[in-house]
């Protein structure tokens, strides 16, 4: 959703933002090119942090080689929403074509090397990125090589704030087996699926109340999560940070983060994929995911919220480094997703998710298809090794990740 949107009176589910990052490359060798700032200037005339494209928004990102589109505000549906995104990205590939760039998909580029070619956004909004680099030091995978799906929930209240983070919390350490995307760091199999994940868990070390364990605490309400949340990190950053350039709810770094400003969950876990097609399809597995949960479905509220975050923390590790085939055997998390077997593989539970949640006759059949994709043939960071054979060398690298271009722009999923 747009930086300034706000829905206080938005209800669960009645509407959802979405935000996508791509990174700039150059078309030939594929290296980063840090211009989105000359993108955004193309599209408005001059340049922006953020310009409003019809139903969508462009925006900058930290670094100067990645570029946002973004629902402008809350949309009502999730379904043609892909149609919309890749309008866009032809668009924005036109601009890139006569400057000799192009969009890359996937969550992490193969090669980039952040220590020499991270060039944070020096124009609007830049003494933010300056802080965070002053505090933490951007130069690192964690920072400036990572572009996710961002998914935003609305809520109104307590109550409904406590049953759509209650949901969240519970699924979040399952997503990455559907949306893991990034197996590959400084040339090498990284033996993660999701290397984005992993690197960026470790991004506010320095100060451990900004990102937690990643997995949110179970905390069910706006007071609560101001005492225990918000107002830690806040006294544990403020040493570094006198100006208080940073102690906003943005500072916030876990999975899924509350924007009380604006009355949504925002769920940051998400790869992004190959396509939109394949992004809308997730967040509509997840969204109905959800909303199954919200609506207690299989366990009420209260057991929902008695899983404990060290364990949901572990689980999430696994499935970073295994993805769709990561072992769950928490038969407390199971049964709260309508799961009897003792232990499931994190892709069955999707499957599972798949035929319990969402109406597959009444999906587009292009979405329908990125969901059986995911499901029958893996997430795609799988999708990708496949492609590779254990194969590494920097052409061969060259030749897979500009299939994944070719494929960005004709919106068309990867199957090796």
């Amino acid at each position: 959703m747009s930086k300034s949107s706000r829905e206080p009176d938005l209800h669960l589910f009645e509407a959802v933002g979405i935000e996508l990052e791509y990174m700039i490359v150059d078309q030939s060798g594929l290296s980063v090119m840090p211009i989105a700032d000359r993108v955004l200037e193309s599209a408005a005339g001059k340049i922006l942090s953020e310009v409003e494209m019809g139903p969508l928004a462009w925006s900058n990102e930290l670094v100067l080689h990645v570029i946002e589109l973004k629902t402008n505000g809350p949309a009502k549906r999730l379904e043609g929403l892909a149609e919309i995104f890749q309008q866009h990205i032809r668009h924005i590939n036109a601009i890139l074509a006569p400057m000799g760039g192009r969009l890359m998909p996937t969550a992490c580029h193969p090669w980039m090397d952040p220590m020499t070619e991270t060039v944070l956004w020096p124009h609007e909004y830049s003494p933010v990125y300056e802080t965070y680099d002053r505090i933490f030091g951007c130069r690192g995978h964690g920072w400036s090589n990572l572009q996710s799906t961002h998914i935003n929930l609305p809520f109104c209240g307590d109550a409904e704030f406590a049953r759509l983070h209650a949901a969240i919390r519970l699924l979040l350490p399952i997503m990455p087996a559907l949306t893991a995307a990034s197996p590959i760091l400084n040339g090498r199999d990284t033996r993660f699926l999701d290397a984005r994940m992993e690197v960026y868990r470790h991004n506010a070390v320095r100060i451990p109340s900004v990102a937690g364990r990643i997995v949110p605490e179970p905390i069910y309400s706006h007071a609560e999560y101001e005492r225990h949340i918000f107002q830690r990190m806040y006294a544990d950053i403020a040493p570094h940070d006198p100006e208080g350039t940073l102690q906003h709810e943005f500072l916030n770094s876990r999975g899924a983060i509350a924007r009380f400003d604006r009355s949504a969950i925002e769920i940051r876990v998400l790869d992004i994929q190959e396509a939109p097609q394949a992004d809308l399809a997730a967040a509509i597995l997840i969204r109905a995911a959800l909303e199954t949960l919200c609506a207690q479905r299989w366990q009420p509220l209260e057991r929902m919220n008695h899983l404990d975050t060290d364990k949901l923390a572990d689980l999430f590790l696994a499935v970073i480094r295994e993805g769709d085939q990561a072992m769950v055997s928490d038969s407390d998390l199971l049964q709260c997703l309508g799961i009897a077997s003792p232990r499931l593989r994190a892709g069955e539970i999707w499957q599972h998710l798949a035929q319990a949640c969402i109406d597959s006759a009444a999906l587009a059949p292009a979405l329908g298809n990125a969901v059986n994709v995911m499901l029958s043939k893996g997430c795609l960071a799988r999708r990708i090794l496949a492609a590779l054979k254990q194969d590494f060398r920097r052409e061969h690298l060259l030749e897979i990740y500009t299939a994944l271009c070719d494929g960005l722009q004709r919106g068309e999923l990867f199957i090796p």
